[in-house]
Parts: structure tokens; C-alpha cells; sequence
């Protein structure tokens, strides 16, 4: 039974299993997303969330804390300068998961971790949403009168050559 077995042990001993959760957490805050398998994901999400939730706070403190579990400068540095300023404001849930499908090799199932601020894609299809609710069927309407200014503008250029033909003659 598994009674009081909080964590999922990913079929790896204490020491290894920290130093992979460590590399995936490098590896997400500065790739702002990567690939594994979906428990791994999960892992990941409860490993690497309470270390961005440390990182509003910019002390030396919290630092050194998020550097015990990183151990890497320039993953502890993106943290700090750019995650975190942009996530300032968001309560939680700063990770999604995203399932893709099963690996080809063993079958296993595959998942998409990234973080939720800087998917690119997802923050471009809201702005396009936005624009299509801007355009209205009015528009069409004022595009209309536009077109009917456009001949009377040209009919004035029309007689003048007809005026200057007599005159040549």
C-alpha cells in the first residue's frame, strides 16, 4: 500500500532523482519550455513552482535558497530578472502541462511543460482574438461612402479635357 507516500519516487534513489529535478528546473526556466514524460511533469510542477513563488521576494535570502535547489547562476539570474517581474502579480499555477501524446521507443506518455507568461503562441492567439472582436459589420458601411466619394473626385479631372479639346481647335 501506499498510505502516507506523498512524492513520486520516478523509480530513481534520493540523490539522483534531486539532481534530475534540478536539470529539468534549469532547463525550464531558461528554455520557458521543455518535453518529457507526463510523471516527470508532474514531479517537476511541484518541484519548481514553490522556487518561483520564492523568487518575487529578490533578497539575498531567497536567493541563496532558490541557488540550493538550481545550482546553476545564469538559471538562478533568469529566475530573478526575468520570470519573476513578470509573474509578480499571478497568485499561482505558474506551469502548464500539456499531454502530446506517447513516446515512440517504449510508449511512454509524453507531456509539454511550460511556463504560462511566455508561450508565445497562446499570448499571440488572444491578441488576434481581440482584433477580430474590434472589426464590426459597420465597417463595411463606412468603406461604402468612401467608394462613392472616389468618381465624384474623378469627374471634375474628366471635364477638363473635354473643356481644353474646343479650345484647340
Amino acid at each position: 500500500m501506499r498510505h502516507n507516500k506523498a512524492i513520486n519516487h520516478l523509480g530513481r534513489q534520493s540523490g539522483h532523482r534531486k539532481a534530475m529535478l534540478s536539470n529539468m528546473a534549469c532547463s525550464l526556466i531558461l528554455n520557458k519550455r521543455i518535453e518529457t514524460t507526463v510523471a516527470k511533469a508532474k514531479a517537476l510542477r511541484t518541484y519548481v513552482e514553490p522556487l518561483i513563488t520564492k523568487s518575487k521576494d529578490d533578497s539575498t535570502h531567497s536567493r541563496r535558497v532558490v541557488f540550493s535547489y538550481l545550482k546553476q547562476k545564469e538559471a538562478v539570474t533568469e529566475l530573478f530578472r526575468v520570470i519573476a517581474p513578470k509573474i509578480s502579480d499571478r497568485p499561482g499555477g505558474y506551469t502548464r502541462i500539456l499531454k502530446t501524446g506517447f513516446r515512440q521507443g517504449d510508449g511512454a506518455d509524453m507531456a509539454l511543460i511550460e511556463l504560462v507568461d511566455f508561450n508565445e503562441a497562446a499570448l499571440a492567439s488572444t491578441v488576434k482574438k481581440e482584433t477580430k472582436k474590434a472589426s464590426t459589420r459597420r465597417a463595411g458601411k463606412k468603406a461604402a461612402p468612401k467608394a462613392a466619394e472616389a468618381p465624384k473626385a474623378e469627374a471634375p479631372k474628366a471635364e477638363e479635357p473635354a473643356a481644353e479639346a474646343p479650345a484647340a481647335e
